[in-house]
């Protein structure tokens, strides 16, 4: 099977497997997260083989719906992987992006690296950004059954990966404690002139937010 029938393959595997997802963690996701990485990938030097297929099953198997379980994902994409035959360093190189491209809060360091890695989480990052960043945010808040905002609550920042994972604080809470950050992590040129676009537009949105909220506007 060449390279192009094994993304299609892949796709129409994870578009199966997600049908049933959580809006914001579904197959609509992935696909954005691909396109993304696609157009990141044009302005660097980077296997484009592994990017599809890392963009593809990086949410595969989402820990936050397997009880916190990290090892699910790559697990289920290897055993994908391998049905089709891709060589090893591939699946390798895919695992370690399913593991390392997770923002997971506290003060827990990125081990593995590389440029195909940088793109897929700069797409990912993204899609967590801008106007489908905010849909995204408040339809997983109500799927979580959260309080869309709640001013008695602050924003932690200094939370440790465990308690950033376990939170159950308001939706709006959680653009200070990761959305309002992705912008000064991205790796690449193109991922940054994205990120402040749609960094910009998230903060006039919780601007007016706040007008609306104390019947200002």
């Amino acid at each position: 099977m060449d390279r192009q029938n094994i993304i299609e393959a892949t796709a129409a595997f994870v578009k199966d497997t997600l049908q049933n997802a959580e809006g914001g963690h579904d197959w609509w996701h992935i696909y954005r997260v691909w396109k993304t990485a696609k157009t990141i990938a044009v302005g660097e030097s980077v296997d484009t083989f592994v990017v599809e297929l890392g963009a593809l099953l990086h949410d595969i198997a989402d820990s936050k719906f397997y009880n916190g379980d990290e090892t699910v994902g790559p697990k289920k994409a290897r055993e994908f992987l391998e049905t089709l035959h891709v060589d090893e360093p591939t699946i390798l190189h895919v695992e370690n992006i399913i593991k390392n491209i997770s923002f997971k809060g506290g003060k827990e360091k990125q081990i593995f690296k590389s440029v195909e890695l940088d793109v897929v989480q700069d797409a990912d990052r993204l899609d967590a950004l801008g106007a489908i960043g905010i849909a995204r945010a408040f339809n997983y808040g109500g799927y979580k059954n959260r309080k869309i905002y709640d001013p008695t609550i602050k924003p932690n920042l200094n939370k440790t990966k465990e308690e950033y994972k376990n939170s159950a604080e308001p939706t709006l809470n959680h653009f200070y404690e990761k959305l309002f950050l992705l912008k000064d992590r991205m790796n690449t040129k193109t991922g940054q002139l994205l990120a402040k676009h749609r960094h910009d537009f998230m903060t006039s949105y919780v601007e007016q937010f706040y007008e609306e909220w104390e019947g200002r506007l």
